[in-house]
């Protein structure tokens, strides 16, 4: 029995490294940009695979925002930053409707919060 399931192992694996090379290209891509950064492309990626969230924290310069625009370019979804202040209002997130006075019409006009990727900076600010 065991030598029935060493090959369904063994097709197994080749199986999952035909249908993973997608992650390994996308991490590939995104270290052209994102030098020396590799554990942290691989935990977003992570993250993404699962339907996650992440915390991603760390000093003024580091390159959060390029490291999330960039995944977001590589992946081909949308990206947007939300600065988190102390004014900020439920429009400033979910959008507005604005008024065209030339058709007379109200258009919605979505926020950030219906991105594919969402940087929020700065949460510490807001109330």
């Amino acid at each position: 029995m065991s030598s029935n399931a060493t090959p369904d192992v063994q097709s197994l694996t080749e199986e999952i490294k035909k249908r993973s090379q997608f992650v390994d290209e996308i991490l590939t891509e995104a270290s052209r940009v994102i030098v020396g950064q590799k554990t942290l492309l691989e935990r977003l990626m992570l993250a993404l695979l699962c339907d996650g969230h992440v915390l991603l924290e760390g000093l003024p310069g580091l390159a959060k925002t390029l490291t999330i625009k960039t995944l977001a370019d590589v992946i081909d979804a949308s990206f947007q930053r939300i600065q988190f202040t102390p004014d900020l209002l439920p429009a400033d997130l979910v959008g507005t409707v604005i008024y065209n006075q030339k058709t007379g019409e109200f258009t919605p006009r979505k926020g950030p919060i219906f991105s594919s990727l969402i940087l929020a900076d700065e949460i510490n600010r807001a109330p």
